[in-house]
């Protein structure tokens, strides 16, 4: 047995250090210590892509419950008070088992169709070009605050219905939801994150009594048409836009502001992207591989179990480390490069694998390229700023919050 007790090894995504560049740690917990016990957090943390593999399969070992709440701490009273007038905890497909995590998939799935995705690349690339033209001509520029959340959010919003006024509020709400779900705010913002939470669930359950009496041509009238109310109360039904609003905005966010830090640090290869069409799709793998917005989600332990020679106990709490193995090296070789011609990048973890895969990942894949051909033709000589960017602080996430980033502006020279 592997005696996890005396690991020398700290895991702790809220050190700025291991937040700025956390592949050391990775790399030395998948050498030493694959499936360590953080003390800290009460946390264990599993790192080798063959074991993330393994957690992810096993759903009945491994429940999903509690996949996207970092804390395991209750949540301070008032905050509790104000989610009691809505619905929590919020239902959600990432922290669903089965029957209802099938169910409510299948529901989604039906609505989400290839069809519904692909229409929409017209006003995707409609929206990036207006999104870059604010700020184009100034030379230097927020990207995440002026492109990188906007874009994604305007997109799911259009695909499910909502109005592109409400665009705003919905991303405020969706980062209420994240911090609720974090719970290391302080109880003044908690209570106030709480009521953003309770107000978000509020606004989707009215659209979706609209669309009872009056149907339209959108995703929220798509899953009432499926809907079967002996199975899922409409309670249910009505967070599942929520859900797509938060998952489809929040991780392509973070993907096109560490793209455009990537590229902003390597002219060669942001050359290479504006010139080689054919090399954009692999590109996105590659950063998706890379710097999964998604560094880990969590498990439950419903019984006593062995992972990698470690003895885990039920109720113990597991991270399962997408970004940890998507770096391991027995599976990608060179894995802290870019290779835009690895022949395995599909491999990846960053969408997760099984009856958990994304649903929204065929979306991201489409969303993602349009952004990075928008940005670096927009954006020529694209190059990081002295301006120390802001990393987002949600525990198991990779991206920025404020990334500043400069360019040359068109006619500068």
């Amino acid at each position: 047995m592997i005696d996890v007790a005396r690991c020398p090894i700290h895991f702790d995504p809220t050190d700025p250090e291991q937040r700025a560049d956390p592949v050391p740690t990775y790399r030395r917990l998948r050498a030493e210590a694959p499936v360590h016990y953080e003390v800290r957090f009460d946390l264990w943390v599993v790192t080798r892509y063959a074991d993330v593999n393994a957690v992810i399969r096993d759903t009945e070992t491994f429940s999903s419950e509690g996949a996207v709440t970092s804390a395991a701490a209750p949540l301070p009273e008032r905050a509790r008070a104000k989610l009691a007038e809505g619905h929590w905890p919020v239902t959600l497909l990432t922290q669903s088992d089965d029957p209802l995590h099938r169910t409510l998939r299948n529901l989604v799935q039906r609505a989400f169709t290839p069809r519904r995705v692909a229409a929409l690349e017209p006003a995707i690339r409609e929206r990036a070009q207006q999104l870059a033209g604010r700020f184009g001509d100034r030379g230097e520029a927020d990207v995440v605050g002026e492109f990188a959340w906007e874009l994604p959010i305007y997109v799911v919003g259009r695909m499910i219905g909502v109005p592109d006024g409400d665009v705003p509020k919905l991303h405020e709400w969706s980062d209420d939801l994240m911090m609720v779900l974090q719970a290391t705010a302080t109880p003044d913002e908690l209570e106030r994150h709480a009521a953003g939470v309770v107000a978000m669930q509020r606004y989707f359950a009215a659209a979706l009594e609209d669309r009872l009496s009056a149907r339209r041509d959108d995703l929220m009238s798509s899953l009432l048409a499926d809907w079967e109310p002996e199975l899922v109360p409409f309670e249910q039904v009505a967070q599942l836009p929520l859900n797509l609003i938060v998952a489809g905005h929040l991780t392509v966010t973070r993907a096109i502001g560490n793209g455009i830090w990537m590229l902003a640090g390597d002219p060669e290869l942001a050359r290479r992207l504006r010139t080689d069409t054919d090399a954009m799709g692999p590109f996105v793998e590659e950063l998706l591989r890379l710097e999964a917005p998604a560094q880990g989600l969590f498990r439950t332990v419903t019984r006593d179990t062995e992972l990698a020679g470690v003895r885990i106990p039920a109720g113990a709490r597991v991270m399962i480390q997408f970004g940890a193995a998507n770096h391991d090296e027995s599976v990608f070789e060179e894995p802290d490069a870019v290779r835009l011609e690895r022949a395995n990048m599909s491999q990846h973890l960053a969408f997760g694998k099984g009856a958990h895969f994304c649903v929204g990942a065929p979306l991201a894949r489409l969303e993602l390229p349009v952004a990075f051909e928008t940005l670096l033709a927009a954006l020529p000589g694209l190059r990081r700023t002295d301006v120390e960017p802001v990393r987002d602080p949600v525990f198991f996430a990779r991206g920025f919050r404020e990334l500043r980033v400069a360019w040359d502006p068109v006619g500068s020279a």
